[in-house]
Parts: C-alpha cells; sequence; structure tokens
C-alpha cells in the first residue's frame, strides 16, 4: 500500500506533495520529503523492537506526524490503527485490551492510559524518526492486513474493521467515478490529518497520481477556507456537508476560479446545500457513499449528468445491488439494503477477532450496508435511510447502543433513548431522552459524558420525559422519540 502510495516519488522528487496551509502562510513538503520521512520513521519503528504484522495503535493529533506515521508503519509491514484525538482514556483502554499492541504512538496531549507493558513512542521521537536511513518497502501478498480502524457498531460496541494492501487498488475506481482525478491537480481536504476521510480522500489518493494535497493546518477556522481555496488555487475541495454548510453561511457568493468541483462525504447532502453551493461558486458538489467497512463505491462524477435526490451510481468496476430480504438483489426500482459484492477489493478483511459477526453482514455473496436505497432504470441510486438506529454526528457514525449504555449508570436515570434529531434545517446533532425521579442537573450530566464519550459522540441535548416510547412488541421507538421531538419544538 505504501509503495503505490509514493509511486512517484523518485519522479516527482522536488513537486510539491503537502500544503500544511494557515493564513500566515504554508509549510511545504516536496514528494522526496515525504518519502524520507516516511521510511525514515519505518526504520525507526523497527529500531523499537516492533515487527511486521504488529499493531500500532496512533493516539497523535492533527499534526503531519500522523500521516508519515500511518504510511511509515505500513511501508515495513506493521499495522498501524489510526484513531480520533477525540476519545477519552476509558474508550482508548477498550481498544488496547482487545488489540494487545506492540507500541502506541503518542502525542502527550492526546489522551491514553498509562501502559507500562505496553511502550509509548513519543511524538518528538516519531520527529527525530524521519532523518534515519530508508527502509525497504516490505512487499508481500496484497490480501495481508494493513490497517485497523474502528466504527462503531449496531451492538453497541466500536468494531476494529481490518483491511487489506489491496484496499488501496480499489481506491483507484474512485478516481475516475468520484473525484476526476489527475497528477496535475491540487486537491483541498478540510479535515484534520487524524480523520481517516482525510487520510484517504485528501492524502493517499492525490500522492498515488503525484498530485498536491492541501491540508489547513490545525487551529484554521472554516470561515478562512474560501481564502485558503483561492489563494492556493485547488481544483478539487473535498469536505463534510456541515463544513459546506458554515461556508455558505458565512459567504454566501464565494469566487474560487480554479475549483473545478466539490467533493463531499461522511454523511447525507442534502439537495439546499447542493444547490446553495452552485449558486455561490458555480460548481458541483459530488457526492459518494462509502463505509468504514468499504471505500466509497457509489458516487456522482464529474462526467456523468446530475441526478439530484440521488446518491450517485455505482463505480465502475463495483459490484453493487440492493438486497431483499431473502438475500437475493431487488427489481430495479424496488427498496432493498444496498449491498457490495464481497469480491469487492476494497471490502474489509473483516472484523478484529470475530468471524461470527463478520459473517453476519453477509447473505450469500453480498456485504449488507445496513442503508436502504432504490436503484432505478439508469442506475442511479436513492437513499431512504438506515435499516437500523444509527446516528451520524459530523461524518461519523455513531450507535445509539453504546451512548445509551453509558448514558444508563449515570446516578439517577432509570431509562434512556438516544437519537439525532434535526435542530435546524439540515443540521442534526445527538439527543439523549430520559426518565428519572426527578429532573437531573444537566452541568453534571454533560460533565459526565465528556469524560466518558468521545466528543462526537457527546449528546448535546438532554431532556427529561415521564416516560420513553416503545413499539407494539415494548421495544424502544426511536423513531417515536424523533417525531416526538419534532412536534414539540
Amino acid at each position: 500500500m505504501a509503495a503505490h502510495v509514493l509511486a512517484h516519488a523518485d519522479r516527482l522528487a522536488d513537486k510539491i506533495a503537502l500544503s500544511v496551509m494557515s493564513v500566515s502562510g504554508a509549510q511545504d513538503w516536496t514528494f522526496g520529503a515525504l518519502k524520507d520521512a516516511v521510511l525514515g520513521t519505518g526504520t525507526g519503528l523497527l529500531h523499537q523492537g516492533l515487527q511486521p504484522g504488529d499493531r500500532v495503535l496512533m493516539r497523535l493529533g492533527n499534526t503531519v506526524e500522523f500521516p508519515i506515521a500511518y504510511l511509515g508503519a505500513i511501508a515495513v509491514g506493521l499495522v498501524p490503527v489510526p484513531t480520533s484525538s477525540q476519545l477519552t482514556e476509558a474508550e482508548v483502554a477498550k481498544m488496547l485490551a482487545e488489540l494487545e499492541p506492540g507500541a502506541i504512538l503518542r502525542d502527550p496531549k492526546v489522551a491514553c492510559p498509562e501502559t507500562p507493558n505496553i511502550a509509548q513512542i513519543s511524538l518528538a521521537q516519531l520527529e527525530d524518526m524521519r532523518d534515519l536511513e530508508a527502509a525497504d518497502f516490505n512487499m508481500g501478498d496484497p490480501d495481508r492486513m494493513a490497517y485497523i480502524i474502528y466504527t462503531s457498531g449496531t451492538s453497541g460496541v466500536p468494531r476494529a474493521v481490518c483491511h487489506a494492501h489491496r484496499a488501496i487498488w480499489a481506491r483507484q475506481m474512485m478516481h475516475e467515478g468520484w473525484y476526476g482525478l489527475v497528477s496535475d491537480d491540487r486537491l483541498m481536504h478540510a479535515g484534520a490529518f487524524n480523520w481517516t476521510y482525510t487520510l484517504g480522500t485528501g492524502l493517499m489518493d492525490p500522492w498515488s497520481v503525484g498530485a498536491t494535497a492541501l491540508i489547513p493546518d490545525k487551529g484554521v477556522d472554516i470561515g478562512t477556507l474560501p481564502v485558503l481555496l483561492k489563494r492556493h488555487k485547488a481544483t478539487i475541495f473535498a469536505a463534510a456537508p456541515g463544513v459546506y454548510r458554515k461556508m455558505l453561511s458565512d459567504h454566501p457568493d464565494i469566487h474560487l476560479p480554479d475549483l473545478r468541483h466539490g467533493l463531499s462525504a461522511g454523511e447525507k447532502l442534502s439537495e439546499t446545500i447542493r444547490e446553495e453551493w452552485f449558486e455561490a461558486t458555480g460548481t458541483a458538489l459530488l457526492e459518494a457513499y462509502g463505509m468504514s467497512e468499504c471505500s466509497t463505491f457509489i458516487s456522482a462524477s464529474p462526467t456523468l449528468r446530475e441526478h439530484p435526490g440521488t446518491l450517485g451510481r455505482p463505480q465502475v468496476g463495483r459490484r453493487i445491488a440492493l438486497v431483499g430480504d431473502d438475500g437475493d438483489p431487488v427489481p430495479l426500482g424496488d427498496e432493498g439494503t444496498i449491498a457490495v459484492s464481497r469480491r469487492d477489493p476494497g471490502l474489509m478483511l473483516g472484523y478484529w477477532r470475530a468471524p461470527e459477526e463478520t459473517e453476519a453482514r453477509f447473505t450469500g455473496e453480498w456485504f449488507l450496508t445496513g442503508d436502504r436505497g432504490t436503484m432505478d432504470e439508469a442506475y442511479y441510486v436513492r437513499y431512504a435511510g438506515r435499516a437500523d438506529d444509527m446516528m451520524n454526528a459530523g461524518g461519523y457514525r455513531v450507535s445509539p447502543l453504546e451512548v445509551e449504555a453509558t448514558l444508563s449508570r449515570f446516578p439517577g436515570i432509570v431509562s434512556v433513548g438516544v437519537t439525532d434529531v434535526e435542530i435546524k434545517k439540515d443540521a442534526r446533532v445527538i439527543a439523549a431522552f430520559y426518565t428519572s425521579a426527578g429532573e437531573l442537573d444537566e452541568q453534571t450530566l454533560r460533565a459526565y459524558v465528556e469524560e466518558t464519550l468521545a466528543r462526537y459522540k457527546q449528546p448535546r441535548l438532554f431532556q427529561r420525559l415521564e416516560a420513553l416510547p416503545t413499539n407494539p412488541n415494548g421495544k424502544l421507538s426511536r423513531r417515536a422519540l424523533r417525531d416526538q421531538f419534532k412536534a414539540t419544538k
């Protein structure tokens, strides 16, 4: 994987591979310097006693060290596990027990338990590794494990999703089928270095074709992004829908003469945002659909006629179906579960040490995403919602069961239901509804979730009810919670 991403580095040694942008300037990395730093880091990690196949938990912040360490680990056959810097010590402790990593890459500002039996490699050590002699790429079976990422599971327990080196090949189908990416592009991603959406779309994909990646420095305000886009002549811009919404609210008229189009993923893009972006910039927003278990496989494209209200079409090379309850593809026009072939090179190897849970996501050839949709005669897919109650918070999928399990331990809460609710047009937040003998102190509640849940999992709204709504079987109805919230707004 790392060799594929850096395949053009020697030929383009002096070309800018990465600009880390701020209002006052930019820190530039050439392809040559990037490759040296990656392979030097690989050497340094091996000098720490790590062996190919060892897992390496990444507890790093929003700095360039994140992608360098990530690729450096993969380059020498280690298995990095990138994690959100928002996770709490308690959440990280569960990951450590499950993964048994050989080392932790650690920024002291990022939460992590003390681990006397697991080596912690500091940010300063990682920076020093950049200047070491370059390691050789550890080449091997493309089906072997390359990296692990965590996603919220429908069971309420975050899942460790294992991906193979071959996953990087699958991303080539996205270059034509979503980005229209070429070597002359300057692709700007609005996300932080330590977000997997940024790692893939914002960094690895442009580097793998010899294009330049543009990433805002930590602390850069969303309101300054139009200035940076124009100043750095970005030709493609990638962000989550919430970023576009915020930019449009601050800058209703945005002039970006070099921009060809924007990319949107992470959560459903509203038609309002798409239309307002076109009015403000004169460029299209191209949406894509994917998940932690598989790279994006349905998308709009610069070469396809726009179909408002749809996710786009399956990318060329993908095998996609809408599957019914019997496990077979449904007729065109009928609603079914969006599914991808288990033969797709971008599909996960499986969940870490959970073969039964892995196989439960399949029916015959098809991996079931849990999202519902319809496909028309031109193969455009229209999203019809989740088959379960998974929430989407700013591009992160969050299981309500995980949040409910945490809140149920708070003193005084008798029962709790969590879902996402719309607080204003195109803006949703996680809300917690609970029953209790009396009113609970909201400040204490908020302090509790801040200690126990990553920020993106924390409810932004708490509401006490006399009783939680249930379905005819007596189970909590989160849909009724959402409807009840709408009625009382």
